[in-house]
């Protein structure tokens, strides 16, 4: 078996974990064809998760079951990044690009109306087609967002640094180690995070934080979900920093969580605080 078979075969084995049903399809936009798994309840208003870099939409599997009675899912694998879409279309350039490529999505799947969660690089992804398009969201939830109101540790990219330079099992492992201060619990997402060092990425768009005269003007009712022992950032100052920066939006700081383990690991918090937020 290459590489790129054992990735999808750790990517296909996590999805088997969710206790929802759900079928993939292939969604065509100008930057190529995006994956998305959609399950849940059929007549629900839709709920798109973003998932942060280099986890994909398989990441979800502690959440959905939370979020299904009450919401159509839209997982969705990231423009750009590893998982089952396709770059083969427009060039990703920047945050322009991303939210072009929402647009297509959302158009191509009649998502008008929708919620919109992302985790990490999704939740910045999200930020930024909430500024872009408010019209076309219902609501907005942002879990540990990443350069949107304050910017990344330095640490955590020094930690970073080897893992993206020349990844590999042992690499990935150990940066995840550091962040959470464990291994992950569940054995079928550690061995899809070792296997992501041989996946193929095309693109994933520097980080560049809205300004702050865009933040003031978002119209969208925004949760923000911080991790208590976030690595990627100082939690306090981002928690400052998002209520400064989106006047009216809850801001709330879960107790126990890190970075990489908030929506993977001891999830009940988390569940509890996105199904009372996104309840309309």
């Amino acid at each position: 078996m290459d590489d790129t078979a054992a990735f999808f075969e750790a990517y296909d084995a996590v999805l088997r974990r969710w206790p929802v049903q759900t079928h993939g399809v292939d969604v065509p936009t100008p930057y190529g064809s995006t994956r998305v798994h959609i399950g849940g309840r059929e007549d629900g208003v839709p709920l798109v998760l973003l998932p942060g870099g280099g986890t994909t939409s398989a990441a979800w599997f502690a959440n959905v079951g939370a979020l299904a009675p009450a919401h159509r899912i839209h997982a969705v694998d990231l423009m750009g990044d590893i998982g089952r879409s396709v770059h083969d279309g427009v060039p990703l350039r920047g945050a322009a690009d991303l939210t072009a490529w929402l647009d297509a999505l959302f158009d191509e799947l009649n998502l008008d109306g929708a919620h919109l969660c992302g985790h990490s690089y999704g939740a910045w992804i999200a930020l930024n087609y909430a500024l872009h398009a408010p019209h076309r969201l219902g609501r907005l939830a942002l879990l540990d967002p990443v350069n949107c109101f304050t910017g990344m540790s330095p640490r955590y990219l020094a930690h970073a640094l080897p893992m993206l330079l020349k990844p590999t099992a042992g690499r990935v492992r150990a940066f995840h180690r550091w962040e959470t201060g464990r291994d992950p619990e569940d054995p079928v997402w550690q061995a899809f995070l070792e296997s992501t060092a041989t996946a193929r990425r095309s693109k994933v768009v520097a980080m560049r934080r809205p300004e702050a005269r865009a933040l003031a003007a978002c119209a969208v009712p925004t949760a923000v979900l911080l991790a208590e022992h976030s690595r990627a950032h100082d939690p306090r100052r981002a928690a400052a920093a998002a209520r400064r920066l989106l006047p009216g939006a809850s801001v709330v700081t879960v107790p126990g969580a890190s970075h990489h383990s908030l929506p993977t690991e001891r999830p009940a918090e988390l569940n509890r605080l996105l199904t009372e937020f996104l309840a309309v």
